[in-house]
C-alpha cells in the first residue's frame, strides 16, 4: 500500500496540531501500530514547530512551510520544508542540556525515528528536515489498496 499527502501551511502555531492530526488519522486508517504513529506524530510536531519558529522567509516570498508524508510499504517518510534562513551544522549536531526548554526538537526527532536528513531548501534558502521510520501494522493494510 502507498499513501502520500502534502500540505502547505501558514507559519502559525495552530498549523502544528493540524498536521499532526492528519498524520495520526492517516496512519490509524491504514492500520499502523499506535506506538509507531505516536512517535512519528511527536517527531512531526517538533519539525513543524521548528518551521513555525525559525522558518521565516528572508526573501519576501509568502510565509509558510510544507509537510509531505509518504507511507509506502514498510516505511513512512516525512519531510518538512521551510523558506527561512537555513540551519547551520552547529545547530544540527548540538546536544541540548537536559533542563533546556528549547532546542530539543532535532534531538527528539533523531530519538523517535530511524533515519534523519537535514539539508538546505530549494532553490537557495530554507531547511528540509526529512525522517523515516519502519512501520508495524495492527492489521493487514491490503484492503485499503484495493
Amino acid at each position: 500500500m502507498s499513501i502520500w499527502w502534502s500540505l502547505h501551511l501558514r507559519r502559525e502555531p495552530a498549523s502544528v496540531p493540524l498536521a499532526r492530526r492528519l498524520l495520526i488519522g492517516t496512519m490509524e486508517t491504514a492500520g499502523v501500530d499506535p506506538d509507531i504513529s505516536y512517535d512519528l506524530s511527536i517527531a512531526l510536531s517538533e519539525a513543524c514547530a521548528n518551521a513555525v519558529e525559525h522558518g521565516g522567509d528572508p526573501g519576501g516570498r509568502p510565509e509558510g512551510y510544507r509537510v509531505t508524508a509518504y507511507l509506502d510499504g514498510e516505511k513512512c517518510r516525512i519531510e518538512v520544508s521551510d523558506t527561512g534562513p537555513g540551519i547551520t551544522l552547529t545547530q544540527q549536531v548540538r546536544t541540548p542540556r537536559p533542563d533546556a526548554e528549547h532546542g530539543r526538537g532535532l534531538h527528539l526527532i533523531r530519538e523517535l525515528t530511524d533515519h534523519v536528513r537535514i539539508g538546505p531548501g530549494e532553490p537557495v534558502s530554507g531547511t528540509v528536515v526529512s525522517f523515516d521510520k519502519l512501520l508495524k501494522w495492527t492489521r493487514d493494510p491490503s484492503p485499503l489498496s484495493a
